[in-house]
């Protein structure tokens, strides 16, 4: 069973980068994206307000920059040539001034120097000059985007990671609605099924299952009753009562990646009003289901879930586009949006997600994780979608 990515995948990833730095011209990288770095790298961390960076020199040699307290932690798990440690941030010397003595020792000065962002940036408090101050240099060019289109089209070994997730997202869904009644609060549910779900996950997946991220959990978010007509409610502590709409979300990280999986339920009984919602939200996905397909641009099956609304005088009930790539992030590009015209590939890994959203009635959105195959889609989410199947 496989619960991690290989070291020779991370080798392929870092040769893919080094092509397209040579398209772009440039002899050397500074990149401080957390995401990109581990999955350049395998190199999980939290970022925090110490600096931490990944360079890559004009011999295509890939280095950590980091605090003296992850240096041991870099050197057990990065695929990396090299890990550079500074003692502590702000330090006597910064950060920046250990990281501007490496980029002079490796020879970034008079280079062309590709970036993602022009400094190391924190909401913890860090301070601290942009590269483009510390070294002087031919040109600077952005490398924004990037590694982040190199994440669209995933391998095999991702895929079978977000399999992997989807598996125990659906049980501590399944056990969200076995726990789910009339007269309990969603803080006491969630954290119920999570707790059961995630250790049947660690029991069985054994010692080499390693999260980065969550483990398996399933929540309401705050979407219960009324309260879910807000797309992105937060969790308040309601206690659930009957006829209430609920909306759900499920999923589990492996080795960083993560699934989707949410669902509408109803507490014991539904209204009619509740009911026309419903089945107009689950064809709308199926319209989603049927548009998705190699070769198309996102927006058109956008455009042909508007259509569907549109013909059912429902656009104004709508709020978000029908869904996004899915992966190291909940959310990743490309968006199933009418303003973006990405190709769709196979390989890639979606959310399909079209809401309606009703005040004082509810929400109304289910999500899956789907594939794209070369033909279609496989669909990696299997909870019921049935009305009868989410009666709490």
């Amino acid at each position: 069973m496989l619960l991690t990515i290989p070291k020779y995948e991370f080798q392929h990833r870092q040769a893919t980068f080094i092509e397209k730095l040579n398209k772009k011209k440039c002899e050397s990288a500074v990149l401080f994206a957390v995401t990109d770095i581990f999955y350049l790298t395998g190199f999980h961390f939290h970022p925090t307000e110490r600096p931490i960076g990944l360079f890559v020199d004009s011999q295509q040699r890939f280095h950590l920059f980091l605090p003296e307290l992850e240096r041991e932690h870099a050197e057990e798990y990065s695929v990396v040539d090299s890990v550079h440690s500074y003692k502590e941030y702000p330090g006597t010397t910064h950060p920046m001034e250990s990281l501007k003595e490496l980029l002079v020792e490796y020879q970034f000065e008079n280079k062309t120097v590709g970036y993602d962002s022009i400094g190391y940036g924190s909401s913890m408090g860090y301070r601290g000059p942009s590269i483009d101050q510390l070294i002087d240099v031919k040109d600077f060019v952005s490398l924004k985007g990037i590694i982040e289109e190199m994440r669209f089209v995933k391998s095999n070994n991702e895929i079978e990671l977000i399999k992997e997730s989807c598996r125990w997202g659906n049980l501590a869904h399944r056990l969200l609605q076995k726990y789910t009644r009339a007269g309990l609060s969603e803080i006491e549910i969630t954290s119920k099924a999570s707790m059961e779900a995630t250790m049947a996950m660690i029991e069985t997946l054994g010692q080499e299952y390693k999260p980065h991220g969550s483990t398996a959990f399933a929540i309401f978010r705050g979407q219960i009753g009324p309260e879910s007509a807000f797309p992105h409610a937060v969790t308040q502590n309601i206690v659930l009562s009957k006829g209430d709409t609920l909306v759900t979300g499920a999923a589990a990280s492996v080795f960083g990646y993560t699934s989707e999986l949410e669902r509408v339920m109803f507490v014991e009984e539904y209204s009619k009003e509740q009911e026309k919602y419903f089945n107009h939200m689950y064809e709308a996905q199926e319209v989603a289901f049927s548009a998705i397909k190699p070769g198309i641009p996102y927006s058109a099956v956008e455009e042909k879930v508007q259509e569907y609304f549109n013909e059912n005088g429902l656009t104004e009930l709508t709020r978000h586009h029908t869904g996004h790539n899915i992966g190291l992030l909940g959310h990743e590009a490309p968006f199933f949006d009418l303003g973006d015209h990405t190709e769709i590939k196979p390989g890639m890994v979606v959310t399909v997600e079209p809401g309606i959203y009703v005040k004082g009635l509810g929400g109304f959105r289910h999500s899956d994780t789907v594939l794209v195959t070369e033909n279609g889609i496989e669909m990696l989410t299997y909870y019921p979608r049935d009305l009868a199947s989410l009666i709490c």
